[in-house]
């Protein structure tokens, strides 16, 4: 009995990453619906991304604080602007623009676009000279391949619809207004333009969240305590959103937070996602590394598209599939691409040398949680949504 009751408990610690990574996939799904029920709610989209942040530095900063008082290497003016070029692309615009492409499309949508992310990247930064392409191996074919495959899934993604799949409803539609009239059907009613502009509004976020991830290989090499430069970043992040969305919103009354879905969204995004999340995702690929953390993004992709359907009364088309489909095979082609540089360069480098070595991995996850993960000398891609 004693025995099995071990094996049990082990068998139960090897899944405790896997389980963690899922519960942390849900997390981010949750996010992305609880942004379109606020929006939906007639919540300022500008406000939202603010108060986000607010919540992210009020949660972060004293555990910053605390836990790396001893570890904090000195600031100097250069990592205090490569902080503010963190909280400006990563935070301020990456998050202004996903949610007016949410706002503009559909979550599902913005969902799988998200998934674009390491496609992205990995194009700036071979234009940056951060990474090179050797046509002749492989791994080198393979990351071209994924980009283009997932370049091709979002055109298809943006321009075909196909037929409707019927999921079938739970009966619960969350759009709900308070007057008693059903909100609309999101998709039924994206026009054209609209779903061009959300395109491009969801483009734009992908970039600005890639030239983050640059930046950020940067900074992390000068200031390698992650709670302390997620701290810094979400600080500029809220600085810089309260600006913008006091340009366009100096209604006071509408940054009151009740007991709501308002209160519900933005605390839950600030100290759930961008908070608590970190710590859990930062565990896993510290205990399994990078590549085993981003293979359960497209898993919110799917939590995603089921909930908008029965509970978002969203229409899903034979287009949005496929579309998605194609992303996310681009994804772990590029992923699987990389991977195998990464073992070719840890066969040839000493590990006694290899801290010599500055390296870049891809992680794949939410592009909602814009945070930091350090490994000890590594600078690392971590990306949505």
């Amino acid at each position: 009995m004693m025995m099995m009751m071990e094996n049990l408990c082990n068998v139960m610690q090897g899944l405790k990453p896997t389980l963690l990574m899922i519960m942390v996939q849900i997390a981010f799904a949750g996010v992305n619906l609880l942004y379109k029920l606020a929006v939906n709610d007639g919540m300022n989209l500008r406000i939202v991304v603010a108060y986000r942040f607010i919540f992210a530095t009020a949660f972060i900063a004293p555990l910053a604080f605390f836990l790396e008082r001893k570890k904090r290497t000195k600031m100097t003016w250069t990592i205090l602007f490569q902080s503010f070029l963190c909280g400006l692309f990563g935070g301020a615009l990456a998050q202004n623009f996903h949610l007016e492409a949410m706002a503009l499309t559909s979550v599902t949508f913005t969902s799988a676009m998200a998934n674009l992310v390491p496609a992205v990247t990995f194009i700036m930064a071979l234009s940056f000279g951060m990474e090179k392409l050797n046509l002749r191996t492989k791994a080198g074919k393979a990351k071209i391949i994924g980009t283009m495959t997932g370049i091709g899934g979002a055109m298809i993604l943006t321009f075909v619809k196909g037929i409707e799949i019927k999921i079938g409803s739970f009966h619960l539609n969350l759009l709900h207004h308070k007057n008693g009239v059903v909100g609309s059907n999101t998709q039924a009613t994206i026009s054209t333009g609209n779903a061009i502009l959300g395109s491009i509004c969801a483009l734009a976020s992908t970039i600005s969240y890639a030239l983050w991830l640059i930046i950020h290989a940067k900074f992390s090499e000068k200031y390698p305590t992650h709670y302390s430069s997620t701290a810094l970043m979400s600080f500029w992040a809220s600085l810089i959103s309260i600006v913008f969305a006091l340009c366009f919103e100096r209604d006071l009354s509408e940054w009151k937070l009740g007991w709501n879905i308002r209160l519900i969204t933005v605390a839950y995004a600030g100290i759930v996602v961008s908070g608590v999340m970190i710590a859990v995702t930062s565990w896993c690929v510290h205990m399994r590394g990078p590549l085993f953390a981003s293979i359960f993004n497209p898993l919110m992709l799917v939590i995603v598209a089921l909930a908008s359907c029965t509970m978002l009364n969203e229409k899903l088309y034979l287009g949005t599939i496929i579309g998605a489909m194609l992303i996310v095979c681009g994804l772990y082609v590029v992923l699987w691409g990389k991977s195998e540089e990464m073992k070719k360069k840890n066969q040839l480098v000493p590990s006694q040398s290899s801290n010599k070595f500055g390296t870049v991995d891809i992680i794949v996850e939410d592009k909602n949680n814009h945070n930091i993960r350090n490994g000890q000398s590594q600078s690392k891609y971590v990306t949505s949504g």
